[in-house]
């Protein structure tokens, strides 16, 4: 047997799963409640003198009764605060602070706010206008602490289009795996129980603070996924600015995993595995003439992309240029996690 089918048969098992599961779970309703506390929405910026309008008009335009939205300039060189100052709200709270980084700010936000519940969001990012009684519906007991929401790239270049799609496969896995045990809350929009955080000392200064929150609040209740909330958000255009920034989350993705062969370790090292199928069985499969495998392979990925593009709100070019892109992130990700362990390895030699 050609040693190539074998490695195809897992990259197909490995997709299909997860596409069989987000099939059953998008007919599925899932639990949600009616409470509608006070919110606070906390829109840390370091210089988005250029972005932070669209952030806070989002925000202001959120179809929900009661909220506050707090913009915490974060030692900004540029005109932040005199942009953010200029919108007239009596829902707006804007405040200048020395330059901490994004956790500092938005626990200096959190020291201002009055809401029961904490939702993030980012400069560069924009809130569809429901997106805050979402992620509030998802409250549907007192052990949820925590909400995340569907984040989405806008833009139309290739690297704007390829994490566009890579967000609504994440989505797709979410829903399929992480309704009630979300792995994290998204920085652009996730949202949390104000005791919850103050239980936790507040928004865990570390690279990837989101993540790290995150997970301090798991350990005392549940983190849960809001499917129908969305965020659109601005992400590299440039591929050494994506290098930078996704080696920053890897490093502290890592760090955050802790020792030991954990579970979230296990599923990382059996994705770079099926990363590495995907990387060398395409185009094998060109080179030897096994066209109709190939064929094979280009159909399910675009098959397989194609309902959550339509069902989560996508482009049909997410569908259309999925293949390709599936290639370009399999590589891009095997080169960062090779990166990622050595750097890891070196330093504890």
């Amino acid at each position: 047997m050609d040693p190539l089918l074998p490695c195809l048969a897992v990259l197909l098992l490995w997709d299909g799963y997860f596409f069989v599961n987000y099939i059953l779970h998008i007919f599925r309703e899932y639990q949600t409640g009616r409470w509608l506390p006070a919110v606070s929405i906390l829109i840390p910026a370091y210089n988005e003198g250029e972005r932070v309008l669209r952030a806070i008009e989002s925000a202001l335009s959120q179809d929900y009764p009661d909220f506050e939205v707090i913009v915490i300039d974060d030692g900004s060189g540029d005109n932040t605060f005199e942009v953010a100052s200029s919108v007239k709200s009596a829902r707006l709270k804007v405040y200048r602070m020395e330059h901490g980084g994004k956790a500092r700010a938005l626990n200096f936000g959190l020291s201002k706010a009055s809401g029961e519940i904490i939702i993030t969001t980012d400069a560069d990012s924009r809130l569809e206008p429901d997106a805050v009684k979402e992620l509030v519906r998802r409250f549907y007991s007192d052990e949820v602490l925590g909400v995340g929401g569907q984040v989405r790239v806008a833009g139309g270049s290739f690297l704007e289009i390829a994490q566009d799609a890579e967000h609504l496969r994440i989505a797709m896995f979410r829903r399929a795996k992480e309704l009630d045990d979300l792995s994290l809350a998204p920085g652009p929009i996730a949202a949390f129980r104000r005791e919850a955080l103050e239980g936790i000392g507040g928004f865990v200064e570390d690279i990837v603070e989101d993540y790290a929150t995150t997970r301090a609040v798991k350990a005392l209740g549940k983190v849960v996924y809001a499917p129908r909330a969305r965020v659109w958000t601005e992400m590299p255009k440039s591929l050494a600015v994506l290098w930078r920034q996704r080696r920053r989350w890897f490093l502290g993705d890592l760090k955050n995993l802790g020792g030991g062969f954990t579970k979230d370790l296990t599923f990382l090292l059996l994705s770079d595995v099926v990363a590495f199928f995907d990387v060398i069985v395409p185009p094998l499969l060109l080179l030897t003439g096994q066209f109709e495998f190939f064929a094979l392979w280009w159909f399910f990925e675009t098959f397989t992309m194609l309902l959550p593009t339509l069902f989560e709100g996508g482009r049909l070019i997410n569908a259309l240029l999925f293949p390709v892109i599936v290639w370009f992130w399999a590589a891009f990700y095997l080169v960062l996690h090779i990166y990622g362990y050595l750097s890891v390895l070196l330093r504890r030699i």
